[in-house]
């Protein structure tokens, strides 16, 4: 019985934080209502026994991509006048492309119940380890049959980030940088000038 009631519980949530996200004015209130997503459906997969991809919700996405979300629309300085005239220049695109997104999906699904799409099945060869979690089975599959395709993603991944970094880089050429020795030679009567202004004058720049 918890478990229905949890079920519908997360599941209610899930819906309704999904549609705030697209319905809330504020970028702020998207994405706190795009994290309180993120929660609701790492409890569903702990619900279906899928606790392994409930942790990568709550590390990955709540974790680093909702919070970079967060940290960028905080930091940028959005005119909201600006977004909603694009938001009403731009209605009819988007309804449009909405109409699309409808049409494929009802074209999808009425080829798959003719029998024309059939999914893939699963052969057994990846199925759950007796008598150990789900995670394990899943860095057993990962680290023993994956391993070099797991390792080959890790590369990549590794390449990527250092051409990014490589590509943001920039030499500063305004500046030679610190001469450390001509800051410790220079003098305080050098750096500091003491002025008796007069009243009423104010001081010279």
């Amino acid at each position: 019985m918890i478990h229905i009631i949890a079920f519908y519980l997360f599941a209610v949530l899930l819906i309704a934080s999904a549609v705030l996200v697209i319905m809330s004015r504020n970028p702020v209130h998207s994405v706190l209502w795009l994290i309180l997503a993120f929660f609701n459906a790492a409890g569903l997969m702990v619900l279906v026994g899928a606790e392994f991809i409930a942790m990568l919700l709550v590390i990955v996405y709540v974790g680093a991509v909702a919070v970079l979300f967060l940290f960028v629309v905080m930091m940028l300085d959005i005119d909201f006048a600006e977004l909603r005239a694009g938001f009403v220049k731009n209605f009819p695109l988007g309804i449009l492309l909405a109409v699309i997104l409808l049409a494929e999906l009802v074209l999808g699904f009425g080829a798959y119940r003719a029998g024309a799409l059939k999914l893939g099945e699963a052969d057994g060869t990846a199925g759950v380890i007796a008598g150990r979690s789900n995670i394990d089975s899943i860095g057993a599959l990962l680290y023993g049959e994956y391993l070099f395709l797991f390792e080959a993603a890790g590369l990549v991944l590794l390449v990527a980030m250092i051409g990014a970094i490589v590509l943001t880089h920039r030499e500063r050429t305004d500046t030679r940088g610190q001469n450390v020795s001509k800051q410790n030679k220079r003098r305080a009567e050098d750096a500091t000038v003491n002025v008796k202004p007069e009243v009423g004058k104010g001081i010279t720049l």
